[in-house]
């Protein structure tokens, strides 16, 4: 972890859920990002959260926005409240990193989008993973040819299992939940990362149970109700001309394909969970006997132990407002959201569906300056 210095922005943090932890953790990697106040509509929690983490304020959404002293709001608030927060705080006049995905629905990013550009305000959005060692490492890869020209990939997400973890995960298995966004955002942006943004999907879905038994050992409900797919396949054909098969799913309980593989003339690439983003990338070019791993091109961007950790999507925004590229930007996210919407739309009578809102594929990250 970097020694604290002069604060490059402040952060103030509404939602004081689950993965609050893992940005308050990896803010405090950098150093100088301090996180300077935490909101939520419990301020109990955001009493907690403050008191964890040795936050000086908390309170209300309300009084977050009305915060001089913050500069940029992460707003990790469930996605159904995406809109309203990144509104309300963009008004306000700060800048926005908001997490994934960046609105519940296209439409509504789209609103936001408008809004931060008619106000000269930044608005940024998760994931980020990919600017992690592996995902750099992969992109590396791919730049400097060593697997030829990239022509397709899987992409392959199984359960989460959070039933048996979480005590109330009703809202995962309603709109705006579900595994393709819940688990899709991280590979979508990891494949928009590689190999650029996609054109066209096409595909189908299905619910395998109507009705989940939960048992997580602290739970406060038995089962709750499914009204979103829980398994979607697709294909989707970027603009490069690449093709890639995806399978997402909270159905599939166990299996012993790879997170995601990308194949190019002369090699494979096989890369890891995109959540775990500082593991190994192997390789195995035409030619070779065995996989090996790559060289990462980062150095490890957070504690090997630490599993969760999110933040380079913040310290991304901050770099771009001192001029450097913004890879996570709110029309990257958004890019990212209508390719998940087609996929969980996708019907084989409905056909293809072109993606309107395209991106540029982001810039390398490599010369990124993670630990100071």
């Amino acid at each position: 972890m970097n020694q604290p210095s002069t604060p490059r922005a402040r952060i103030g943090v509404a939602g004081a859920g689950a993965v609050f932890d893992a940005y308050a953790r990896g803010l405090a990697w950098y150093g100088d990002l301090p996180i300077v106040r935490v909101a939520d509509i419990d301020v109990g929690r955001a009493r907690a959260k403050a008191e964890l983490h040795d936050i000086p304020a908390y309170g209300t959404p309300e009084e977050l926005y009305a915060d001089p002293d913050v500069d940029v709001v992460v707003n990790i608030t469930p996605p159904v409240a995406h809109w309203a927060v990144t509104r309300d705080a963009l008004a306000a006049g700060k800048h926005v990193y908001s997490e994934k995905p960046i609105a519940a629905t296209v439409e509504l990013a789209r609103q936001n989008l408008e809004q931060a550009r008619a106000a000269g305000r930044v608005l940024a959005g998760a994931p980020d993973t990919f600017l992690g060692t592996a995902g750099q490492t992969a992109r590396a890869a791919i730049d400097r040819g060593w697997i030829g020209r990239p022509f397709a990939a899987t992409s392959f997400v199984r359960s989460s299992k959070v039933e048996t973890k979480h005590p109330d995960p009703g809202f995962f298995y309603q709109p705006g939940g579900g595994p393709t966004l819940d688990w899709g955002p991280y590979h979508v942006a990891s494949l928009v990362n590689l190999l650029g943004p996609v054109a066209e999907v096409v595909g189908t879905s299905t619910i395998a149970s109507p009705r989940i038994v939960v048992t997580a050992p602290d739970r406060v409900v038995d089962e709750v109700e499914v009204s979103v797919a829980t398994t979607t396949a697709s294909i989707l054909r970027t603009v490069s001309g690449a093709i890639v098969s995806t399978l997402y799913s909270f159905d599939i309980w166990d299996t012993t394909l790879p997170h995601i593989e990308v194949y190019g003339t002369e090699g494979t690439l096989n890369i890891p969970n995109p959540n775990r983003h500082d593991l190994p990338v192997q390789i195995k070019r035409r030619d070779d006997a065995e996989w090996s791993e790559l060289e990462p091109v980062l150095a490890a961007t957070c504690d090997p132990q630490v599993r969760l950790f999110r933040g380079h999507g913040v310290n991304d925004l901050v770099e771009s407002l001192r001029g450097a590229p913004l890879r996570v930007s709110g029309e990257f996210a958004l890019h990212v959201l209508e390719v998940l919407e087609a996929i969980e739309q996708a019907t084989f009578a409905g056909g293809v569906r072109t993606i309107k809102n395209l991106t540029g594929q982001p810039a390398p990250a490599a010369a990124l300056s993670i630990l100071k």
